[in-house]
């Protein structure tokens, strides 16, 4: 999956570049640009049933799971990409769910806020990179669990 191919499905144009956009809106694109690589990636390996596809992904998309990828990732993060993940961490959201850890919910924020930044920016070779390493995390997380 291509980020042209995401971009491809409007013409609409963000007209504030990423940095002066709030934290909490770019994790709100992210969160979404995160679950369709998700999605893709579990199809891709062969998952069809819905509630298969549903239970898989939980262990992507939770607050918790982001969480913990994150913390594993950011060694790998430049100095700019810290940056926006602490930003989007430190920002304040209204609310945190009830089957997440305030930490936790913050962490997720942080990654998905630096998901939709690379995504705004344009940055398509950068996110291909670093959602591969997340994906190949998470899996790398499942394997020592099993």
């Amino acid at each position: 999956m291509t980020h042209s191919a995401l971009l491809g499905m409007t013409q609409s144009v963000i007209s504030k570049s990423p940095r002066e956009l709030n934290p909490l809106l770019l994790a709100y694109l992210g969160d979404a640009v995160y679950e369709i690589y998700v999605r893709y990636h579990l199809i891709a390996a062969g998952l069809f049933r819905p509630q298969d596809l549903q239970r898989e992904a939980t262990r992507y998309v939770s607050a918790g799971a982001q969480a913990k990828v994150c913390r594993r990732i950011e060694s790998e993060l430049t100095d700019e990409e810290m940056g926006i993940l602490k930003w989007g961490r430190n920002a304040k959201s209204g609310s945190v769910p009830k089957n997440a850890r305030v930490s936790d919910y913050r962490y997720s924020t942080g990654l998905e806020a630096l998901i939709g930044y690379l995504y705004v920016s344009g940055n398509e070779q950068r996110l291909q990179e670093l959602m591969q390493l997340i994906l190949e995390q998470v899996e790398k997380g499942k394997a020592q669990h099993e």
